[in-house]
């Protein structure tokens, strides 16, 4: 037997009857196999290409449309619960690094990791960023 080693957040671990594989860390009666999987194959086989041509035409779609409610709606379609509440942290922390609130109080606030904090500030300060301006389309519809 070969000592397993310490999986990374990427990988994919499957078990197996051992007589169904040869040269993988076993447990018992059983094999592991340890897969790992790089960015490309973790979207099912859409390439880069489709991903952005996709959100390029949901983008379009939102963009002709000014009915707030249905909106909401199709997103509430599109996205689970969880991603729902992962989209709105992230533009929670986004108007909260704008408001000045310091990483640490936005960690504690919104139970979010300082590292999507510090990459939602280093978009925020990029220059001509998305984020920016999303914040001053937000000031002047106020």
């Amino acid at each position: 037997k070969r000592k397993m080693p310490a999986l990374c957040a990427s990988a994919t671990i499957m078990r197996l009857p051992c007589s169904l594989s040869k040269n993988v860390f076993t447990n018992s009666s059983f094999c592991v196999i340890i897969v790992s999987m790089d960015k490309s194959e973790k979207n099912s086989g859409i390439s880069e290409e489709t991903v952005d041509k996709t959100i390029t035409e949901l983008c379009h779609l939102i963009n002709k449309t000014n009915d707030d409610k249905f909106l909401v709606e199709f997103f509430k379609c599109l996205f689970t619960k969880p991603e729902l509440k992962d989209i709105a942290n992230r533009w929670l922390l986004v108007k909260e690094i704008d408001a000045g609130t310091t990483q640490r109080d936005i960690a504690k606030k919104f139970s979010m990791s300082l590292c999507k904090i510090t990459r939602g500030s280093k978009e925020l300060n990029k220059p001509d960023s998305a984020f920016r301006r999303m914040l001053e389309l937000q000031k002047h519809k106020k």
